[in-house]
């Protein structure tokens, strides 16, 4: 059954977002919205909801369909409520008064400990307010759903969880997911969109297996093009050298076959399809100066602690090697950014290091934290490469402008800049400090699919040496060769992470 259809949308802003968009969204669909950073997938999803008008083309709706949009961000308005007051306030004042009971039911549908239901939402985690603005729309009881990004900042059992519950739901309610966590998609999708400039293909498959079948297709395009140009200056070959001898031999028939083929040669130039091209949203590159040191950091025995001396767990004797990258596995709360704090601390300030850990004199840090805390918020862009390295003006802004901040952003203040552009950013920063030894929490955070992959690829062709903290479980296949986990308040090296992901889930 069809409960909302898409004909001919389009969204202009400073370019073109997307257009000629056609689909149908159908009882029990699960759709993957997949694109770049800034392509228009959260457009897309306000489009849907009603709260941006499109360019052109529209949306038609079953009569009294009720869409629940769940958006990145929490609106300020819900800021100063506490968790229980901001899922509450979404009913209305009739239904406060005779059915508040309904957000019980979400808060234990969801798992919400009763200890924060009564905490304010700005003192909430990035991971549990997500959580509350899924109450806060899915207590409406929506006939379709719409997911932006859910997956940010929520760790591996959050993930876990939603999944669970998005594969329980009502067959008959639809979903649409705009997202870049591709476990996650392959996880909860039958069908995935590929949001395009022009013409976005539409497959009834889970990501990755829709991400194959789109490069076929692409790759399939490509040759067709090459095929097409290559008949056409064939027929304008042909074309010339019957003009010749028709002017040499005056003969009209040939004139008319002359014209005949160029007419087919444009025909066919006009009508021919260019393989697709994805605008990048920025590049991301890393380097690695490098070392003669093959052990980069040595733990013995270091304690892990809460800022008020609790014990959360010990290293034992551990050895951080050059080539390494070590993926740092764990639930929340068992100390892992506490130990990322203390190893970066200990790198950082070596005269106030602890004396458990020892890193080479040669070790040069990059770090990135998943808060992007290296970034100052009412720095522009410009401040935070120049202030920091000694390059001149316009080469600054030529790095900027490839990593996808172009001049106009480039005078912003960083604060008011996407959550890719910042992560870009970032990454830049990271590259310009040269370092040998990455530590990294979360750096997947805010990259869209494209990044993510291009990240991948530089820390296995760089050959970085690095720790890193991720809940991007194809993140972690894709980069790691150790793995360590832990457990029971004991750091301890196990060969794969599968095991530790089974247990979230």
């Amino acid at each position: 059954m069809s409960l909302i259809n898409i004909r001919n949308l389009g969204v202009v802003r400073a370019q073109p977002l997307f257009s000629t968009l056609n689909f149908t969204v159908n009882a029990g669909d699960r759709i993957g919205l997949v694109a770049a950073n800034g392509r228009g997938k959260s457009t897309l999803l306000q489009c849907i909801a009603g709260t941006v008008e499109p360019s052109e083309g529209e949306i038609t709706k079953t009569r009294g369909l009720l869409v629940g949009y769940v958006e990145q961000n929490v609106p300020s308005a819900l800021h100063s409520l506490s968790f229980y007051e901001a899922v509450l306030s979404a009913l209305s004042p009739e239904q406060i008064e005779t059915e508040s009971w309904r957000v019980d039911i979400v808060l234990d549908m969801l798992d919400v400990p009763e200890a924060l239901r009564g905490q304010q939402v700005m003192a909430l985690s990035g991971g549990w307010q997500r959580m509350m603005m899924l109450a806060h729309v899915w207590v409406t009881e929506p006939d379709v759903l719409l997911l932006d990004e859910p997956t940010n900042h929520l760790d591996l059992g959050k993930i876990a969880a939603l999944e669970n519950w998005l594969n329980a739901l009502q067959r008959d309610v639809p979903v649409i997911i705009a997202s870049h966590d591709r476990a996650f998609l392959d996880a909860v999708t039958n069908k995935t969109l590929f949001l395009r400039e022009r013409q976005s293909p539409l497959f009834s498959l889970p990501y990755s297996r829709a991400r194959s079948e789109l490069a076929r297709m692409d790759a399939s395009d490509a040759k067709q093009f090459e095929r097409d140009m290559k008949t056409a200056d064939q027929l304008r070959r042909q074309a010339a050298k019957l003009k010749n001898i028709g002017i040499n031999s005056g003969s009209d028939l040939l004139v008319v076959k002359t014209k005949q083929l160029k007419e087919r040669a444009d025909k066919l130039e006009s009508t021919a399809k260019p393989a697709y091209q994805e605008r990048s949203a920025g590049t991301i590159r890393l380097t690695n100066s490098g070392t003669h040191a093959k052990v980069l950091v040595t733990l013995d025995n270091v304690e892990v602690c809460t800022p008020d001396g609790r014990l959360l767990f010990k290293t034992g004797q551990q050895f951080i090697r050059q080539g390494d990258r070590i993926i740092l596995l764990g639930g929340n709360g068992v100390g892992k950014s506490s130990f990322i704090n203390l190893l970066r601390g200990a790198i950082e300030r070596p005269d106030h290091q602890d004396p458990g850990i020892k890193a080479t004199p040669s070790v040069v840090l990059g770090a990135i934290d998943q808060g992007l805390n290296n970034l100052r918020g009412r720095d522009t862009p410009m401040e935070a490469i120049i202030s920091r390295f000694d390059i001149g003006d316009q080469k600054a802004r030529t790095l900027l402008a490839g990593a996808g901040i172009n001049l106009d952003m480039q005078s912003r203040p960083v604060e008011r800049l996407s959550g890719g552009q910042k992560a870009r950013l970032a990454m830049l920063i990271l590259r310009l400090a040269d370092p040998n030894f990455f530590v990294l929490d979360e750096p997947t955070n805010h990259l869209d699919i494209e990044g993510q992959e291009a990240l991948e690829q530089e820390l296995r062709d760089k050959e970085a040496s690095c720790l890193l903290v991720s809940h991007d479980r194809y993140f972690v296949h894709a980069v790691a060769n150790r793995f360590w986990m832990i457990d029971r308040k004991r750091l301890i090296e196990v060969d794969s992470p599968d095991e530790f992901f089974l247990q979230v889930t």
